[in-house]
């Protein structure tokens, strides 16, 4: 039995998919959601996986928790982590001028390593219970490995 696809709510949009249980990527959506003026973007929490938006490259769960993915608006591809924070740039009035910067020559290497640090350790000094709910915690980091 083939699912149907559900009509496609940001259409026209590209869609950014975040973990929304992660403080730091909270925090992203909502400085991302004042700089769309244009509202180019839609937003969705990855870990609603059965409301995943259509795109023509699977979409593995399990990736998506590791990086911020972006959608293209034709759903043909999705871009992640740096490579999607450079989409992002070029569509945004505020970040467009600066957008270039971030194709100097090692840049992408460069973002890359810091982007892979930063999503690794987003839950560190973050206390995560099971009912999902993330607080911050006092005691030292736990490694998620």
């Amino acid at each position: 039995m083939s699912r149907i696809p559900a009509p496609d709510p940001a259409h026209g949009r590209a869609i950014v998919l975040y973990d929304g249980d992660c403080p730091l990527c909270q925090r992203s959506m909502r400085l991302l959601q004042r700089l769309d003026w244009c509202q180019r973007f839609a937003y969705h929490n990855c870990r609603d996986i059965a409301h995943l938006p259509p795109c023509d490259e699977p979409l593995v769960p399990e990736k998506l928790l590791e990086q911020m993915h972006v959608v293209v608006p034709d759903r043909s591809r999705a871009v992640s982590g740096y490579r999607a924070l450079r989409w992002i740039a070029w569509r945004l009035p505020l970040t467009r001028l600066l957008a270039p910067l971030l194709y100097i020559p090692g840049m992408l290497w460069l973002g890359n390593r810091v982007y892979g640090w930063l999503a690794r350790r987003r839950f560190h000094g973050v206390s995560c219970p099971a009912d999902g709910v993330c607080q911050r915690s006092s005691s030292p980091p736990v490694d998620r490995k």
